[in-house]
C-alpha cells in the first residue's frame, strides 16, 4: 500500500531501476517506487531532471516546505486522468454566479458543522462553550440564504473568529505553558498555537491536493476561494471542510496530552515556528490520523480518514456532471 514519505533533513533523491534512494549524509535508504504515494520535503533536496521524469511516470507528487515549515509549492506530475467534458462543466459552474454560490455554500456549511461538532464535544466535557456554540449556530442558519461569495466569506470569517476565541478554553493551557492563545495570527505566526495551526493547515491542504490529483477534477478551478495564480484554489475550498476534523483535532490532542511542548518551538523576534523535533511529532500524528479507519454509514465498510477526502471529490464531480446534488461532508461520529 503506497504511503507518504516525509523528508525532514537535507537530502539527495535519486533513482536506480525501480527504486528510489534517499541519501542524507552517509545514510542511504532504498524505497521501492511502488511504496511511494507522495513525498513531503522539509529540507533542501537535490535531484535531477531524470528523477522528475521518473516521478511523473509513476504519478508521485512532491510537496515542498521551506526552512520555516511554510508550504512553498508542489511538483505535480502530468495529469493522467484528464476529462475535457468535466473540465468544461467545472468551469461553467464557476462562471455561473448562481451555480458557484450553491457549491460555495456547501463548503462553508460543511466546515461550520464540523466546527460545531468540535465545540459540542468539549462543551459536553466540562468546557463552557455554550455562548460560542449559540453564536455560531445563528451564523450557520444564515449560510443558505446568502447569494454572494463576499457575504459567504464574511460569515465564514465571523464563524472562525468565534471558534478561535474558544481555543484558550479548549486547550486549557497551564500557566506559563507557552500555549496561550488569543487570536489567529498568520505570516508569521506569533506563538506556538498559531504555528501549529499554520503547519497543520498546510498538511491538510497538501493531502487534499493529492486526492484531487487522483480524480479528474482540476485543482485550479474553485468556488469559494477565488482562482488565482500560483495556487491550487480548489484545495483551499475542500480543505475548509476537513481542517476542523484533521488539523484542529490533532492540535487539541497534542497540546492537551502534553505530547507537544514549548521546547518543540523556535522563537525569534515576533515569529514562532516548530523545530525539527516538533515537526516530527506533528507529522507522526497526522500520518496516523490519515490512516485511521471509520465505518462508513452508506458504503457499509471501513475506510480511512484520507479516503474521506477522495469521496468528497467524487461527490463534487457528480454534482458538476448533474448526477447528484453536492452535499459537503459532515462528521457523524
Amino acid at each position: 500500500m503506497p504511503r507518504p514519505y516525509y523528508l525532514l533533513s537535507n537530502s539527495r533523491l535519486r533513482r536506480k531501476g525501480n527504486t528510489l534512494y534517499i541519501e542524507s549524509g552517509d545514510k542511504k535508504k532504498p524505497i521501492p517506487v511502488e511504496d511511494v504515494e507522495c513525498i513531503y520535503s522539509f529540507g533542501e533536496m537535490d535531484f535531477n531532471t531524470k528523477l522528475i521524469t521518473f516521478l511523473s511516470q509513476n504519478h508521485i507528487p512532491v510537496h515542498f516546505f521551506n526552512y520555516y515549515g511554510y508550504y512553498t509549492g508542489t511538483f505535480s506530475p502530468r495529469e493522467y486522468l484528464n476529462s475535457g467534458y468535466l473540465l468544461v462543466k467545472q468551469a461553467s459552474h464557476y462562471i455561473s454566479k448562481i451555480k458557484r454560490v450553491i457549491i460555495a455554500r456547501e463548503f462553508i456549511s460543511g466546515a461550520s458543522f464540523n466546527i460545531l461538532k468540535n465545540l459540542r464535544y468539549y462543551n459536553s466535557r466540562g468546557r463552557d462553550l455554550s455562548n460560542s456554540i449559540e453564536e455560531i449556530e445563528q451564523l450557520y442558519e444564515l449560510i443558505d440564504i446568502q447569494n454572494f461569495i463576499d457575504s459567504l466569506m464574511a460569515i465564514e470569517g465571523n464563524i472562525r473568529d468565534t471558534y478561535y476565541r474558544t481555543w484558550e478554553t479548549i486547550l486549557n493551557p497551564q500557566e506559563d505553558s507557552g500555549f496561550e492563545f488569543k487570536k489567529r495570527v498568520r505570516q508569521p505566526p506569533d506563538n506556538a498555537v498559531n504555528a501549529l495551526i499554520s503547519f497543520c493547515n498546510s498538511l491538510v491542504y497538501t493531502a487534499v491536493l493529492g486526492e484531487i490529483y487522483q480524480t479528474q477534477l482540476s485543482p485550479l478551478i474553485s468556488y469559494l476561494h477565488e482562482p488565482g495564480e500560483r495556487r491550487f484554489s480548489l484545495s483551499l475550498d475542500i480543505s475548509e471542510i476537513f481542517k476542523p476534523i484533521f488539523a484542529d483535532r490533532i492540535i487539541f490532542k497534542l497540546v492537551n496530552n502534553g505530547e507537544i511542548q514549548s521546547k518543540h518551538f523556535e522563537r525569534n523576534m515576533n515569529m514562532c515556528l516548530l523545530n525539527d523535533e516538533g515537526r516530527k511529532i506533528v507529522l507522526k500524528e497526522f500520518d496516523e490520523k490519515m490512516k485511521t479507519t471509520i465505518r462508513h454509514r452508506k458504503l457499509g465498510r471501513n475506510i480511512s480518514y484520507k479516503r474521506l477526502i477522495r469521496l468528497e471529490c467524487y461527490r463534487l464531480m457528480k454534482h458538476l456532471l448533474g448526477e447528484k446534488k453536492y452535499t459537503a461532508f459532515k462528521i457523524w461520529w
